[in-house]
């Protein structure tokens, strides 16, 4: 079994004077699931149709070789078979409307070569799967969002790919069809594991609570990966530095934690405020917060110590970034 099934070194593509993609180096194991986030423009979508054979890398004089390799196979060399290893979701649903699900998953199951008697069981096995078994018959177009998602899904997996690529996949879908799509992934890698195939799978998500979900995260900004990491090993980076804090006026709160001195970034979670400091600066910060904030008669009903989240990180890697 290959131990990688997506190798990237020294990718880079640009358009005319826009890099989207710079020298970027990245490897998925099997059985791990990769988050890739970032701002928009990041290069996440770029990078997705570089792995799949849409783009071809721009070439730079002088630099060092671009290696994309796929399943085992060369994606500049070995296109087709590369390709054959992948399972592409974009961002946007690009199946046909006018057709019914199943008349979906088997033109994509024809188009991928999978034969009369191949296509039918391998159709019903994916739709029971994502669940959409009993709406065979309804028209792609009236679907809902969350189910066109799974029929995406559902295409992407007919020929049983080793290597699953997701675009953004639930933008833009309700909190529970976000947390149905995402067991989904999970028992896919799972299952495909327990039987000895290997699976690896690449999604961008601009969500954080959906990158903790995954094994390592990448955080891409103006075409650069930045770092990487387990979900445990980024948020390590800033044990100790962040500071819940909640009462009224928030917005007034907020301005005064933003002139504290040892205070690095202010980020509102809910109704509440996360605040990044110095390193050491924790316990100064608190006590000077509650003193300004009871001289200006604001209320402070919570102020504590948290562990640190994927999107602490993330707003601290971008704001170092900017």
């Amino acid at each position: 079994m290959i131990t990688n099934l997506i190798e990237v070194s020294n990718l880079t593509r640009a358009f005319g004077e826009v890099v989207a993609v710079k020298e970027l180096s990245l490897h998925v194991a099997t059985g791990e699931i990769y988050g890739l986030v970032g701002p928009d423009g990041a290069g996440k979508t770029t990078t997705m149709r570089l792995l799949c054979g849409a783009y071809l890398p721009s070439k730079i004089p002088d630099s060092d070789p671009v290696r994309i390799g796929v399943g085992g196979y060369d994606v500049l060399t070995q296109t087709d078979l590369a390709r054959a290893q992948v399972g592409y979701l974009p961002q946007r649903f690009s199946l046909y409307e006018e057709l019914t699900v199943l008349e979906n998953i088997r033109f994509f199951a024809e188009a991928r070569g999978l034969t009369a008697e191949e296509w039918r069981p391998r159709c019903m096995e994916i739709l029971e799967f994502v669940g959409l078994d009993e709406f065979l018959n309804r028209r792609a177009g009236h679907l809902s969002g969350g189910m066109k998602q799974k029929l995406g899904l559902a295409a992407a997996l007919v020929h049983r790919p080793y290597i699953l690529l997701l675009d953004e996949p639930t933008t833009g879908v309700d909190p529970v069809t976000r947390q149905d799509f995402w067991q989904l992934i999970i028992r896919l890698v799972a299952q495909e594991n327990d039987n000895g195939r290997g699976t690896a799978v690449l999604v961008s998500t601009p969500y954080m609570d959906e990158a903790s979900r995954c094994t390592r995260v990448g955080f891409m900004d103006h075409g650069r990966l930045i770092v990487e990491g387990t979900p445990t090993e980024l948020c390590a980076e800033l044990e100790g530095r962040i500071l819940e804090l909640a009462g009224a006026p928030l917005p007034a709160l907020r301005r005064l934690a933003q002139e504290a001195e040892g205070v690095e970034g202010v980020q509102m979670f809910g109704d509440r405020l996360h605040l990044r400091t110095r390193p050491d600066a924790g316990e100064k910060v608190m006590v000077g917060l509650q003193e300004q904030a009871s001289a200006q008669g604001l209320q402070i009903s919570r102020l504590r110590s948290v562990a640190p989240q994927l999107e602490d990180v993330f707003m601290d890697l971008l704001e170092a970034e900017t």
